[in-house]
């Protein structure tokens, strides 16, 4: 079995280790140099590719007709996408004998689209996964090769979450590649109601504290480290928020409007229902620190944040 591998993350790293192992012939690997603006957390397909010999390739567009010819003079059986991060052309689509695969962090068809493992916090999820699924020119929708799925825990964060879902594509790949090899793997079309969200910005992370404590909970595990963060305003400067909890509100009697600060230590904060414990924050161009040492440190009575308010 021949393949073309476009990848890039962990889970790109993970995907193209089991392809390795279980003796595909990978002709060559497509992926991205780093962006030095990004924090880099996560193992590059790139070791892999390098240490076995495998042509690396780093373009900045596919459009070129001379990557259709790359590809096409490899002639593989499959392409694989794992978590590369341009469309790729149907004029590559078309070229693997038997069929073109990529690897989404949802359970399709839902969460279609960008930053899935960010929005199914966001959205206060308590399961997701990841899905093989045929690539076609519209993204996201092409038939279900297999799915894994992943439960959310309330403690989850992005960080724990995309562990568990390098787990979860491991776990697929090894069911999956023997039934690739011999032919026996089925393609079911995507059923049910399908959700598609774009990608996310920095200034997405705005905290609006008119909502309840457990959203704003679940945007600040979404977007914490290595994502940019959540942030609200303090006397006119920025604040991240990096670790959050929900709690009720019956200390404060639920007569504070949101965003205004209900207590220093620990630092609490009201929402629209409920009350937010900021409890990992950082000014801008500060260092980071501990959410009870901040209230105590900064004279936080009768302020309130802003930016969402």
């Amino acid at each position: 079995m021949k393949a073309v591998v476009f990848g890039y993350q962990e889970i790109g790293y993970i995907c193209l280790e089991e392809l390795v192992r279980f003796g595909v012939d990978v002709a060559c690997l497509f992926t991205h140099e780093d962006d030095p603006g990004e924090e880099i957390w996560f193992r590059r397909p790139m070791a892999i590719a390098k240490e076995r010999g495998i042509p690396v390739y780093t373009p900045e567009s596919l459009r070129d007709e001379h990557w259709v010819d790359v590809i096409r003079d490899t002639s593989p059986d499959f392409i694989f996408s794992f978590y590369y991060r341009y469309m790729i052309p149907p004029s590559i689509l078309q070229i693997p004998r038997v069929a073109a695969l990529n690897l989404h962090g949802s359970l399709l068809p839902k969460f279609r689209g960008r930053a899935p493992v960010n929005w199914v916090l966001v959205k206060g999820e308590h399961e997701t996964g990841v899905t093989l699924h045929e690539m076609l020119e519209k993204p996201d929708a092409g038939n279900i090769i297999a799915q894994e799925k992943v439960g959310i825990d309330f403690e989850d964060d992005v960080n724990t979450l995309y562990v568990k879902m390098s787990e979860a594509a491991r776990r697929l790949m090894v069911g999956i590649l023997p039934k690739l090899a011999d032919g026996t793997f089925v393609r079911s079309p995507q059923v049910g109601p399908s959700t598609y969200f774009g990608g996310r910005k920095p200034q997405d992370g705005l905290i609006m504290w008119q909502q309840d404590a457990m959203s704003i909970y679940n945007l600040t595990r979404a977007v914490t480290h290595p994502y940019p963060g959540a942030f609200t305003f303090l006397d006119g400067r920025k604040l991240f928020v990096w670790k959050s909890c929900p709690r009720d509100d019956a200390a404060d009697g639920g007569f504070r409007r949101p965003g205004e600060v209900v207590s220093s230590r620990p630092f609490l904060v009201k929402a629209g229902k409920g009350l937010v414990e900021l409890e990992r924050v950082q000014w801008e161009d500060a260092e980071e620190m501990d959410g009870a040492d901040f209230g105590t440190a900064n004279d936080l009575e009768n302020k309130s944040l802003g930016g969402g308010i």
